[in-house]
């Protein structure tokens, strides 16, 4: 049985996330479901199940068959099924034992908001449109206590038996023009970590937070103390290294 790896980028707008769920459409029913039409059914891997809404230019996905398999051929049969919302960008033969999912030694995610009074319809399915004005500078001080090992219980999603210590790498804000752009890069994530980063950030770009007190909020290990979660629709996962 060979195993392969598939490099996608999808718009999330419209998805209800990438895992498949019954009666509603999904990145992975889609893409399951076009592989099916031209090998047959085979059992898909992710990378990162992403949430309705969120994005990827740099998602992995694995699955293996014992179907003779041409990748050029199927990457441009996947991509005349799956486009414009989907896309293959990469598809070929990967070593045995390779998992898309416990493979990956870490994930990094792009975060980015519209910084201005007006929006821009040509950015709006990829970007939270913020316009009351942010302090990046402010931003990139509170979130240095996020970095390194941390329980992030006060900036995450409860799911029961699953724990939410992470080892937070990079985490630091940008602007170029009116785009604040936040890259985070962990090992892993727990469920709405990043957006609930972005959401704190904000409160003390704006000046309702002081930098000292995300440091106090992690500590607290309580998601009442945060700030909630940003719009699902500003992040993009954008690679997964192994």
């Amino acid at each position: 049985m060979d195993t392969y790896r598939i490099d996608l980028a999808y718009v999330g707008t419209g998805f209800h996330g990438y895992a498949t769920q019954p009666n509603v459409r999904t990145v992975q029913g889609e893409l399951d479901a076009a592989l099916e039409r031209v090998i047959g059914p085979v059992e898909t891997f992710v990378a990162g199940r992403t949430d309705k809404g969120v994005h990827a230019s740099g998602q992995v996905v694995s699955f293996s068959t014992d179907a003779a398999v041409d990748s050029d051929r199927l990457q441009r049969s996947l991509n005349k099924q799956l486009a414009p919302a989907i896309a293959v960008t990469a598809l070929g033969r990967v070593a045995e034992g390779f998992h898309a999912r416990f493979s990956a030694t870490g994930r990094r995610y792009v975060y980015r908001i519209l910084n201005r009074s007006a929006p821009d319809p040509f950015l709006a399915a990829t970007s939270w449109h913020f316009s009351t004005p942010l302090d990046v500078a402010a931003m990139n001080a509170g979130c240095e206590a996020l970095i390194g090992q941390h329980d992030f219980a006060s900036l995450c999603r409860a799911a029961a038996g699953k724990s939410t210590v992470r080892d937070l790498r990079v985490v630091r804000w940008t602007e170029t023009g009116d785009m604040k752009e936040l890259e985070v890069a962990a090992s892993s994530f727990c469920h709405q970590m990043v957006r609930s980063i972005v959401a704190l950030s904000v409160d003390v770009g704006r000046g309702r937070l002081e930098a000292g007190d995300v440091g106090r909020i992690l500590a607290a290990r309580d998601r009442k103390k945060g700030s909630g979660a940003a719009p699902a629709h500003g992040l993009t996962l954008v690679e997964v290294s192994y």
